[in-house]
């Protein structure tokens, strides 16, 4: 993992934050990648913060100002990473809408949101990333999306965010036999409880359901491990969160609670009870 580069979207807090700094730890190159630099008093977090805290422990991060929904951004912050680093190793596409309304109260202009960042905005990271993960003896495409089981009980509730969140997994799928001749591997990742982040906390459940959920480092653990994988073995799946840190050797998931000893919330489609 020394030395190489990844570019990391919607990594200005919660996630993609907590992945950009556990892969820094480990002597990775990390371009923040966020629209962010002001701070939002609901969500906090700004590129600027996470890339001071990286340099501050010693790693290497470039704050990049970019709205993925543009892709003359992409290209800019995609250009700017490889001047500074020299390439690009792992890409995480973790930028993501949510609004988790029927379909009826789903508006257009929601809609439009979560198409253009989830899955436009991913399909277009991806692309443009592409030449440089071709040069690379180790690449990774890993994308922030739940296990494709498209059950009509997952759809249904919230239609236009699972349709996006499913194309999501779908594109990683497909990347990696498209990407397979190329050596880059490709997979999905999703936690199997939801994760404490400000938007859980602030936007979406409130205190009760942070405080059942687990904390960011779970799903950071797990993405620095499958990054450190041989592209050959590890590519072509859907992964959750715990079965990564199992093939690791980690059983005891305890630590990542952030409330010890409670009944932890389950992820959306995600059928299984946490271990």
């Amino acid at each position: 993992m020394q030395g190489k580069t990844a570019f990391i979207t919607g990594a200005s807090r919660g996630i993609g934050a907590a992945i950009a700094i556990k892969l820094a730890s480990l002597g990775v190159n990390v371009a923040v990648v966020a629209k962010s630099v002001e701070e939002d008093p609901r969500l906090g977090g700004t590129i600027h913060s996470v890339a001071e805290k990286i340099n501050a422990a010693g790693g290497n991060a470039l704050p990049i100002q970019c709205d993925i929904r543009d892709e003359q951004q992409i290209i800019a912050a995609v250009a700017q990473t490889v001047e500074k680093f020299g390439g690009i190793d792992f890409v995480i596409n973790n930028a993501s809408a949510i609004s988790l309304t029927d379909t009826e109260k789903t508006e257009s202009k929601r809609f439009d949101l979560m198409h253009d960042i989830n899955v436009r905005g991913t399909f277009l990271v991806t692309k443009h990333c592409l030449p440089y993960l071709r040069q690379s003896s180790g690449a990774h495409i890993l994308t922030l999306s739940p296990p494709l089981d498209i059950s009509p009980h997952w759809i249904a509730p919230f239609c236009a965010y699972s349709l996006s969140k499913f194309n999501m997994s779908m594109m990683a799928m497909g990347w990696s036999v498209e990407f397979k001749k190329d050596k880059i591997a490709s997979n999905a990742l999703w936690p199997v409880t939801t994760i404490a982040t400000a938007a859980v906390k602030n936007l979406l459940g409130g205190e009760q359901m942070a405080l059942a959920s687990r904390t960011p480092a779970i799903i950071a653990d797990a993405a620095a491990f499958i990054l450190g994988q041989s592209t050959i073995l590890y590519t072509g799946k859907c992964w959750l969160d715990e079965d990564l840190l199992m093939l690791a050797g980690v059983h005891d998931f305890a630590k990542y609670a952030v409330t010890p000893g409670a009944e932890l919330q389950r992820d959306l489609y995600v059928s299984r009870q946490p271990r």
